[in-house]
């Protein structure tokens, strides 16, 4: 297994959705780098708690947060709490995420009112708040939207949520501009067909052959694979890169339609 080394020592990074999956990966990652995580959750607090705990005993930092990140009242909470706990966020990976499997001519204005306040309402909000503490802070920073391949290559039954995905990449890319002033990096990362339980639940019935051989690597990504390139957007090493959209998906997004 290839190891990344990354060093955040002394910098707050917050994750939004950090109780499992890509989240939990995340926070783990940038914990084992030096950074003190806020591992953010909105209702399942015991994985939340889970993570943060295996963070600690290794010998790391970690805070699990209640809040949902796309209200408004819990954003100015959580990042106030935050900032009088540990400081300004230094980097902020907006992971959190809501999903509508609705058919198109099912699906409610409610429904897209729900979908957009979480998916792009949330993130818009969350970003401006950190980006006030990172410029107030005078240090820069970074900010990384979690999107999804769906938002360019969509399926049946997703309309709202691709729809929420590329208006958040085109956020992405409008916010790097006028944060590039302040030393602020906003980035994106894509991820294709990754193993997490989500994607478990989701496509049990068909079978996991049914997915996998579509994927020119023939292979669902890992979690931890997402981790490693979002902690890349926020060191460093990334210090020239701003306003791109990272496809992390097994080539999964460059194959032409229709069967192998």
């Amino acid at each position: 297994m290839i190891t990344f080394t990354f060093d955040f020592t002394g910098q707050t990074v917050f994750i939004t959705g950090a109780s499992r999956g890509i989240g939990a990966a995340t926070a783990q990652l940038f914990a084992a780098s030096g950074a003190r995580v806020v591992v953010n959750y909105r209702e399942d607090r015991a994985g939340a708690e889970q993570v943060s705990a295996e963070i600690t005993t290794a010998g790391g930092q970690a805070i699990p947060l209640q809040g949902d990140a796309g209200s408004e009242a819990d954003v100015r909470r959580m990042l106030e709490t935050v900032g009088s706990q540990w400081g300004p966020v230094r980097v902020l990976v907006h992971n959190a995420s809501a999903i509508n499997r609705a058919y198109f001519l099912d699906a409610t204005l409610n429904d897209f009112d729900l979908m957009f306040g979480a998916n792009v309402r949330g993130p818009y909000l969350m970003s401006q708040l950190a980006a006030q503490q990172m410029i107030a802070a005078g240090v820069g920073g970074s900010i990384i939207h979690i999107s999804t391949i769906l938002a360019r290559q969509t399926i049946t039954n997703r309309t709202l949520y691709a729809a929420t995905k590329g208006a958040l990449e085109s956020l992405t890319r409008a916010m790097a501009l006028d944060l590039a002033r302040h030393s602020i990096r906003v980035n994106a990362v894509a991820p294709g067909l990754i193993y997490t339980q989500a994607l478990r639940d989701g496509i049990s019935a068909l079978g996991e052959e049914n997915f996998t051989k579509y994927i020119p690597f023939n292979r669902f990504g890992k979690a931890e694979e997402i981790a490693s390139v979002v902690a890349f957007l926020a060191s460093d090493a990334a210090s020239y890169i701003t306003g791109a959209l990272i496809p992390v998906d097994g080539g999964l997004g460059v194959v032409e339609a229709g069967p192998k």
